[in-house]
């Protein structure tokens, strides 16, 4: 079984090659190039950080600026906007998206949060000018973190002025599966590629990051041989498109202990 749907409408084998031209990729937070997208980080022309300082944690600040000085990644654009602090401020039982992201139950972050989305879309815009691919998070945020969500929309609403075809993977979350749940009927993408994680650099970066105190993951994780990338070009492309229903999603936190323990930690989306 692969990560993809057993009809496997528009998908490609694994290691595909990605697509050639200007690209851009755009994560909330450094190391989540490592995470979610290592696959296209080494053939991308610039890579955009959205976010810099976590809110009310100087000491992880500090090392997230030091770890962001030692990285050689291309073109590296760091709007290191400070954080909001909306981590734990949704309600995940009944996830709901608006203009800004995702619903923020604490008034005082939801205003920190909506000030972010703007201030994300003003600095994006010359960020992504000239790409036509753009690679960054999926619409429920991998396992459902509301700046990754917060980051895909925005990505999203510039699409229409700048033209850009944009690419998320397949991981999810036991957050971020009721969300993925309310969005797998809706149109979202016209191509499927199966691709390769670049496990040698991710956990190059990881190496970085961890030197510094600056990884937020876990230090037993583990890269999937494989994982997906769906592309959502611009509302005028005339491709028909694709709903999430039926696809599989790779289980964020099964990779923990992937491998030997579980081979496999794909979930489908009904």
């Amino acid at each position: 079984m692969t990560c993809c749907s057993a009809d496997n409408p528009g998908g490609h084998p694994a290691r595909a090659l990605l697509p050639q031209g200007q690209s851009a990729l755009v994560v909330a937070h450094p190391d989540d190039e490592a995470l979610w997208l290592s696959s296209a980080v080494a053939s991308t022309d610039r890579v955009v950080f959205c976010f810099g300082d976590p809110y009310g944690r100087p000491k992880t600040a500090a090392a997230r600026r030091n770890a962001v000085a030692h990285l050689t990644l291309p073109g590296l654009v760091n709007l290191a906007i400070p954080e909001s602090g909306a981590l734990h401020f949704v309600d995940w039982r009944q996830p709901t998206l608006t203009p800004y992201g995702v619903a923020v139950t604490d008034a005082a972050v939801r205003a920190r949060y909506e000030a972010n989305y703007v201030l994300l879309v003003a600095q994006m815009r010359s960020a992504l000018a000239g790409v036509s691919d753009v690679y960054t998070h999926n619409p429920w945020g991998e396992y459902g973190h509301p700046d990754h969500i917060q980051v895909h929309r925005a990505v999203a609403a510039l699409q229409a002025e700048l033209g850009y075809t944009a690419w998320f993977t397949n991981y999810a979350g036991p957050d971020s599966w009721q969300l993925a749940r309310k969005l797998a009927a809706q149109p979202y993408w016209t191509e499927r590629r199966s691709v390769a994680p670049d496990r040698v650099l991710a956990r190059q970066l990881m190496r970085i990051y961890q030197q510094s105190g600056a990884w937020t993951w876990s230090r037993t994780h583990r890269w999937p041989r494989q994982e997906c990338l769906y592309a959502m070009p611009p509302d005028d492309d005339p491709r028909p498109r694709h709903g999430f229903s039926g696809e599989y999603l790779l289980e964020v936190f099964g990779a923990h202990w992937w491998p030997p323990f579980r081979r496999t930690r794909l979930r489908r989306l009904e």
